[in-house]
């Protein structure tokens, strides 16, 4: 037991990922959200949970294999213990899928928009399903029947697969086909409306005749999921290598790992599920059985196929980002941050404001050289092109690439060949820290000497994303913070992770205990009976030191606002130990991913935006920054969106001390803080 901690107020960060899951997946039930966006939350569950099993069950697992006597710091369960509530609460998530799932599909159906089971089909039907069957899908199967000549192989992670337990003369086979890559998933059916059916559909449906030896006991559709925990740093490499030739040798390894997950879809595979729980040394737990598609890619295709109408009155309102709302058209971004600190709301505002001024400082006389550190860049990144230009007009341009971005590795090592290709200098982050910071710095010279221009963010420089999740990017020409970003390149540069800073909060050197210190000011407040107050957004929150600090504050009184989308491992509302305070969560259309914090009262508030969640990773593992915001017009806009946020009662729900969240109600009409800063957006813009 880890006896130096009070676990009363605290609870399992994989169990609260779960419970904030769980609500991605009820927004697929809900009537207000139009039907085809339901499919998407569906989606994107089914994605969550696969990276989740990916990533976390398969450190817990690598975790229950090595250290015997760890014991979680926020819940004091081991890995083994750990693995059990992970089971013991996924289980009921695949039956509510299920559920939504079936319901999503009748009021489809009620439109003419179907997937069909091939044995509902008429007779002629079938027989052209046949036909294309073998046609377009037969000559690229590769059945495999398992025995001496051939071994069970290597079934590939997330790769869909027919599963078969083949008998002949008494004995018993198995028998696997991997769903061919080059096949369209979908294949709609003629007639009325939207009728399809899926590849493994049918595949499944005639797949009997591949094995006309044996007689098909059972089948099913199936797919398993491997750990990509791989930590590059832990991995042995000769010296001999760079370390970009390492990370795509770490990416081949990533399909290869051990099963942690294996998926079954249908009723029938009672023997199938033995024999794969034994060949992939597979327990029970870890084995779930859906009736829902184990692959829901293909709704994003399907909304592509119905008419406009119905996308109109299925989808979300088009959405497009504000341009330049705190921007003068036609007017240099360059001059106007020269003028005034800006703040860029994503996805109301536009990034474009950002890449036309990377696009100025790419051509301007006076811009001596762009620094930028990357962790996540869209497929097609305008931003590369502007800081390639840069570099080929003279400019000195330094890009540190954060190469073991999770998922986005193989695109960082193209971007960066592309970069070092027209003169840009190229970093790749630093020995066992990623670097997760979203800085960029130019420095320019003119008569009167060296002047900088900064942008800081809470979000990647991915100009897909920035669509989708709600982040900020501050853009400023102070000279102090501007110097403080000067100080953190070159730290980096020289691998200096110890750095001090005027102004900025760096991890791992200076981001925790700073935190920890403006705390303890509001604690000390409240002690002495002053006016104070704490207010904080962030993703998650798992840092047992900052979770500890906050307690005391409360208990002395400090009243504490949390704005947490994801992981939360404080308890709230306990007394003696939280009572004080409060954590909400919004789950909308847009993915929350802004960090703000905020200490003190308004006459004398300090606020930060950040790339750091208050995750140990985050604080100590990891390069961040922390930027103040000293605009006062700024620092209002963002207590004004904070505020309307924390009045949020349609996607909005509080956190109860044990471990729930529920619905509130605060205005006579449900209030959307999303649809707010959108409708906000638009009407500052044609003010303009």
């Amino acid at each position: 037991m880890n006896k130096n901690y009070d676990f009363s107020y605290t609870q399992d960060r994989e169990l609260s990922w779960l419970k904030f899951n769980e609500r991605v997946l009820r927004e697929a039930d809900k009537k207000n959200v139009p039907i085809f966006e339901r499919l998407k939350f569906l989606e994107i569950f089914t994605n969550n949970l696969d990276e989740f099993f990916m990533v976390r069950v398969g450190s817990i697992h690598e975790m229950s294999l090595i250290h015997d006597d760890h014991r979680d710091i926020r819940s004091d369960l081991t890995p083994e213990e750990q693995l059990d509530e992970i089971a013991k609460h996924v289980r009921p998530l695949y039956e509510l899928r299920d559920k939504i799932f079936a319901k999503v599909s009748r009021e489809l159906a009620d439109k003419k928009i179907k997937r069909c089971q091939i044995e509902e089909l008429e007779k002629e039907e079938k027989k052209r399903l046949k036909t294309y069957y073998e046609a377009m899908i037969l000559p690229v199967l590769s059945p495999i029947v398992i025995g001496k000549q051939h071994p069970f192989p290597h079934i590939p992670n997330k790769v869909l697969q027919i599963g078969l337990i083949l008998k002949k003369k008494e004995k018993i086979s198995f028998g696997i086909i991997g769903l061919p890559k080059d096949v369209e998933r979908m294949i709609f059916l003629s007639g009325e409306g939207r009728r399809y059916v899926l590849l493994e559909d049918i595949i499944l449906y005639f797949c009997d005749e591949l094995f006309e030896n044996y007689t098909v006991e059972e089948k099913a559709v199936l797919c398993i999921t491997r750990s990509a925990d791989i930590n590059p740093d832990d991995e042995i490499y000769e010296s001999t290598d760079d370390y970009r030739t390492h990370m795509k040798k770490i990416i081949k390894m990533r399909a290869r790992l051990k099963p942690v997950r294996l998926e079954i879809e249908g009723n029938r595979h009672k023997e199938i599920k033995k024999y794969l729980s034994e060949r992939l040394n597979i327990s029970e737990q870890d084995i779930f059985k859906s009736q829902a598609p184990l692959d829901l890619k293909y709704v994003y295709k399907l909304t592509d196929k119905v008419s406009k109408e119905e996308r109109k009155n299925g989808c979300y309102r088009p959405f497009v980002p504000a341009l330049n709302r705190d921007f003068i058209p036609g007017v240099s971004v360059t001059k106007q941050i020269l003028e005034e600190d800006k703040l860029l709301s994503f996805p109301f505002d536009s990034m474009d404001t950002f890449i036309e001024l990377l696009k100025e400082s790419a051509k301007d006389k006076e811009t001596l050289s762009i620094k930028i550190t990357i962790y996540r860049l869209a497929r097609q990144a305008r931003i590369v092109k502007y800081l390639c230009e840069a570099a080929e007009n003279g400019k000195e341009v330094l890009v540190l690439m954060e190469l073991r971005a999770r998922f986005d590795e193989e695109n960082n090592i193209n971007y960066s060949e592309i970069l070092e290709e027209a003169g840009c200098k190229v970093m790749y982050g630093m020995e066992d820290y990623k670097v997760h910071s979203k800085v960029c710095l130019i420095t320019k010279k003119n008569s009167r000497g060296i002047y900088y221009i900064t942008q800081i963010g809470t979000g990647n420089y991915n100009e897909s994303t920035s669509k989708l999740y709600t982040d900020l990017s501050f853009m400023t020409a102070s000279e102090e913070i501007g110097h403080d970003a000067s100080v953190f390149f070159h730290n980096m540069a020289t691998f200096n992770l110890q750095g001090t800073y005027e102004h900025l909060l760096v991890a791992p050197s200076s981001l925790q205990d700073g935190i920890i210190k403006r705390i303890e000011r509001e604690k000390m407040k409240a002690e002495s009976f002053q006016p104070c107050g704490i207010f904080m957004k962030m993703n998650s929150l798992t840092d047992r030191k900052i979770i500890d600090e906050l307690s005391k504050a409360s208990n002395a009184g400090v009243p504490i606002f949390l704005l947490i989308r994801g992981i939360c491992c404080i308890r709230p509302g306990i007394p003696g130990k939280t009572e004080n305070i409060r954590v909400e969560s919004i789950v909308g259309r847009f993915l929350e991913h802004s960090r703000i914090y905020r200490f003190g009262t308004p006459d004398r508030e300090k606020v930060y935006i950040a790339s750091a969640d208050y995750m140990t990773r985050n604080t100590l593992r990891r390069v961040e920054v922390a930027a103040p915001v000293l605009d006062d017009t700024l620092r209002e806009r963002l207590d004004w969106m904070f505020d309307t946020m924390m009045k949020d009662d349609e996607k909005g729900k509080e956190l109860t001390a044990d471990g729930d969240y529920v619905d509130r109600d605060i205005n006579e009409e449900k209030l959307d803080s999303q649809e707010v800063f959108y409708e906000t957006a638009y009407k500052n813009t044609e003010k303009k």
